[in-house]
């Protein structure tokens, strides 16, 4: 998934007078080394952001429309408010000049085990995620496995997952995903 936002530049001025105007402070680094890019975004815009985006996951396209500054970038932080329901601040990570990036990617299982069907046994989920390695336009959206053949005492590990091709997991592979437990 690829979102899109606009923003501008900001002085380091007063943030409080920004969020009353309703703005949001953000940052946007890694772009030129240590460099960063002082921006602000439209409160709405950001909320609505938010909602489909996910850390370290979601490409984010960033146009700094008084700027020169337009590029993929992934959702690195979002600080809120300590007791207001609002966003504080926003950072962003430039990979455009990445060559691989490092993300988390969820895991979906699907199916019913039939260490469960027949045996009786639960489902223990021990990881609901996997940090691979890959290029920024190659991040996966989740992983789905299926978990239908899996007897008591089974499991599966993190090696066994299908990676497509470019992706390489940096989670240690003999990881454990997920099991069979006897009830």
């Amino acid at each position: 998934m690829q979102l899109q936002i606009n923003a501008t530049t900001r002085p380091p001025a007063n943030n409080r007078a920004l969020r009353r105007g309703g703005q949001i402070p953000a940052t946007v680094y890694g772009h030129k080394g240590s460099e960063s890019i002082s921006i602000a975004l439209d409160a709405k815009e950001a909320t609505t952001l938010l909602r489909e985006a996910t850390i370290n996951n979601t490409m984010i396209v960033v146009n700094v429309t008084d700027g020169d500054f337009k590029g993929k970038t992934l959702l690195r932080e979002v600080q809120n408010h300590p007791y207001k329901n609002s966003i504080y601040h926003l950072s962003f990570f430039a990979i455009e000049a990445q060559s691989k990036i490092e993300v988390d990617i969820p895991l979906h299982f699907v199916g019913v085990p039939v260490g469960v069907k027949v045996g009786g046994g639960s489902v223990d989920t021990i990881k609901n995620y996997v940090r691979v390695s890959c290029a920024p336009s190659n991040i996966p959206e989740s992983f789905e496995i299926d978990i239908t053949p899996l007897e008591i005492g089974k499991g599966v590990h993190v090696s066994e997952i299908n990676y497509p091709e470019g992706v390489k997991p940096v989670t240690e592979s003999t990881a454990l995903v997920v099991t069979i437990l006897k009830k």
